[in-house]
């Protein structure tokens, strides 16, 4: 178990209260340094609206709606004895700092069912998906959070997400997955009985990954911003450390690596660079057999994509090592057009992947699309431009983002925006400006630590 209760043990809330607390303006002084003053009142208002929406007779009327967030997207961590706050580990940056993170490690066996001092989920996100479950609540509808371990194979947490909708009484359900929660929605479908299949409206994924991710590839490389930005805050492992051991260890990381890389099969180990770090054999066969257990989409899919930020949008093999083409058209974390599915209806919109689900823009399209399958909030179809695109390989990366982070000098603003842009797109990735001489590998380098240290480490 863990040692002293940290802050962020302390915030991690059984379920509703959060809700309760900012309707009732409980815990103000807590609430609002840990959101952010304008996060804060904005959550407060919404949390007023949907308390009050929850007495309305129409409610019983409206589907169930299931959020399904996506990897990183839910709390893991330990219950306490005697009522003490739960350990939380996923997401705890004073265990982070502290080297705790190892123990984020999958094995096969290190399911809650079957040990009890595993990992458990401990709700969602709170930052990430709060403001789109009180929004929702506030249109009338109730929404069920289905927090998972998203380390496990995806085909496991779709069983687990299968057996909650047979249990389920509502006539009529909502599925909405964002980024691999898409993909656990669209398999938990083909897992429920036909009954519990039919009372399934609508499948909408925001930002899902339904053709894989380059990202998932940068993640078993030591390449991937929140790798590298989570080995900064840790004191004790660097990113290939982290990587090998933490990772590598996740069979869904492996299930979302991306099909269609031209000549490149990424679950073939011959296809991946001779040195550096490379995935587990066996955790790749497996994940090559995804793809074949997802229904195709048909008339209740929608795909909501994101576009407009820099983003790893393809990947090819040079001088030993992967170089990753950047371009717009993508959501920062995956490309435009590995979040479309054929079959599905297709909306688009210039937002990052983090704020799909923050974005009152989305949610109100969610909510024209939950009323009359089609919305005017979103474009139809995918919209993505690719714009200047620019060359990053593996090793410009690792000296992009190198170097360790003095958790205890930052302000508790600063530790907020470091934590909340874990995912954000390294400078590194930025076009460079037509009216000016393209900068060398090694001066781009040179800018984001310079970047890097200005806004994590302010004096």
């Amino acid at each position: 178990m863990g040692g002293a209760i940290s802050v962020y043990d302390r915030m991690c809330w059984p379920p509703g209260e959060l809700e309760r607390a900012l309707a009732a303006g409980t815990h103000r002084r807590e609430l609002s340094a840990w959101f952010g003053q304008g996060e804060y009142r904005r959550l407060v208002h919404l949390a007023r609206a949907a308390a009050a929406a929850a007495n309305c007779a129409a409610h019983a009327m409206q589907p169930r709606v299931f959020l399904i967030p996506g990897l990183l997207g839910s709390q893991l961590g330990r219950p306490r004895a005697d009522g003490q706050p739960c350990d939380l580990l996923w997401l705890d940056a004073t265990d982070i700092a502290q080297g705790r993170l190892m123990q984020l490690r999958w094995h096969a066996s290190s399911g809650a069912r079957r040990a009890p001092r595993a990992l458990q989920p401990l709700g969602m996100i709170p930052h990430t998906y709060l403001a789109l479950k009180l929004r929702l609540a506030a249109a009338g509808y109730h929404v069920v959070v289905h927090d998972y371990d998203w380390r496990e194979d995806i085909l496991a947490s779709a069983a687990g997400l299968a057996r909650r909708l047979e249990t389920e009484p509502a006539a009529r359900l909502v599925l909405i997955g964002h980024s691999m929660g898409g993909l656990v929605a669209r398999a938990a479908l083909a897992r429920c009985t036909p009954a519990t299949a039919r009372r399934i409206e609508q499948l909408i994924g925001l930002g899902a990954p339904h053709g894989g991710s380059i990202g998932a590839v940068q993640a078993l490389r030591a390449t991937y911003p929140v790798v590298l930005r989570l080995a900064a805050l840790d004191p004790l492992h660097d990113a290939d450390t982290l990587s090998r051991r933490v990772f590598h260890s996740f069979p869904s990381v492996h299930q979302m690596l991306p099909r269609g890389t031209g000549d490149l099969d990424l679950f073939q180990a011959r296809h991946w660079p001779p040195t550096g770090l490379r995935p587990a054999r066996g955790l790749l066969a497996a994940g090559a057999q995804l793809a074949s257990q997802l229904p195709p989409a048909d008339a209740r899919f929608v795909s909501i994509i994101g576009t407009g930020h820099r983003t790893v949008t393809g990947l090819s093999l040079q001088r030993g090592q992967f170089c990753y083409e950047v371009s717009q058209a993508g959501d920062g974390t995956v490309a435009a057009v590995c979040a479309t599915l054929p079959g599905a209806r297709d909306y688009s919109l210039v937002c990052e992947h983090s704020e799909l689900p923050r974005s009152a823009r989305v949610a109100a399209a969610i909510i024209e699309l939950l009323q009359g399958q089609r919305t005017s909030r979103l474009r139809a179809g995918n919209h993505a431009r690719a714009g200047r695109r620019v060359q990053v390989s593996d090793a410009m990366l690792r000296r992009a983002l190198q170097g360790k982070l003095d958790w205890q000098r930052l302000s508790v603003d600063a530790r907020r925006r470091y934590l909340n842009e874990l995912n954000a797109p390294p400078a590194i990735y930025r076009a460079s400006s037509p009216a000016r001489p393209r900068a060398t590998p090694r001066a781009t380098a040179r800018a984001d630590r310079r970047r890097t240290k200005r806004t994590a480490v302010p004096r």
